[in-house]
């Protein structure tokens, strides 16, 4: 299979890329060439540094490697969404979408925007979406930058929408693993609310996800959440976990008795998911990321 990432060289798009070549499948990155990481030898590089977010327009080369399945780790909203899929649309088999647990309106309950109460029903892939769209905005400093025009409910359209290039997307918990959430701030810093539930994702286990549901024939046209099985308190992930020096975070003006937490089960049913990783071995290899690194 010929799969084009869209990205491939940040947090989460470098552990797809490796994931696709250790199954030998034949890949291809496209990026700005700004950031490097250690990839197999055999990855092709396709690099144009005008490809900043949101991306409205493809080099030739992209079509000329004729990918199976584009997975794209850089839409954020409407634009670029409906670019990639008109670029697409006839000219590749699969488009997969990586969006995010911030679509359901249990998210919007816990940020404020929402209207409603608290419902805390584990979030299947049909619970309700947000009513209230773009749910950055209101920290935009203008309308060019990303908070103000991102929206992966849009995106998430767009991508479901076109016959000729059938879609699949995963919904993306918190991702930590060496290089990204390293301190596991999203733990510690909230652990005045010992009750709280956020699903979290060791970055490895994301990535063989994602990769599953791009190479899946069932996977066409279906909506995956990504994440482990079970989402703890937090008071149950600091029982297994190192104390920390990081300080509380007791501005945010967050609703905590609003959960965010994941119903997996559908990905691990239909294509058979399982976690490459244990979560304790993925906690362990995050910390040891951020405390092998120099104190300033």
């Amino acid at each position: 299979m010929r799969i084009l990432v869209v990205g491939g060289t940040g947090f989460i798009g470098a552990p797809i890329v490796r994931e696709i070549a250790r199954q030998d499948h034949d890949v291809a990155i496209y990026h700005r060439g700004e950031t490097r990481v250690n990839l197999p030898a055999f990855v092709r590089e396709i690099v144009d540094p005008s490809s900043i977010t949101p991306i409205r327009n493809f080099l030739p080369e992209v079509f000329d490697f004729r990918p199976d399945v584009v997975i794209h780790t850089m839409a954020m909203g409407l634009e670029d969404s409906q670019a990639a899929v008109a670029a697409f649309a006839g000219r590749a088999g699969r488009f997969v979408l990586l969006s995010s647990g911030d679509v359901y309106r249990a998210y919007g309950r816990f940020t404020k925007i929402e209207p409603g109460p608290i419902d805390n029903e584990l979030l299947c892939e049909e619970a309700p979406l947000r009513t209230v769209l773009f749910p950055y905005r209101g920290k935009a400093s203008s309308k060019d930058v990303l908070q103000y025009w991102y929206e992966k409910i849009l995106a998430e359209r767009v991508v479901l929408s076109e016959p000729r290039l059938p879609g699949t997307v995963l919904r993306l918990p918190k991702v930590y693993g060496p290089g990204g959430n390293e301190d596991l701030a999203t733990i510690y810093r909230y652990r005045h609310h010992p009750n709280w539930r956020w699903t979290h994702g060791f970055v490895e286990n994301v990535a063989a996800a994602i990769v599953l549901a791009a190479t899946h024939p069932r996977a066409e046209g279906r909506v995956y959440n990504a994440g482990e099985a079970y989402t703890p308190m937090i008071a149950e992930r600091l029982a297994s976990l190192p104390a920390s020096t990081l300080e509380p975070d007791l501005v945010s003006p967050f609703e905590f008795a609003q959960n965010i937490a994941f119903d997996t089960s559908r990905i691990r049913t239909e294509l058979g998911y399982r976690e490459t990783v244990s979560d304790e071995e993925g906690f362990q290899r995050t910390l040891r990321a951020a405390y092998s690194k120099p104190q300033n």
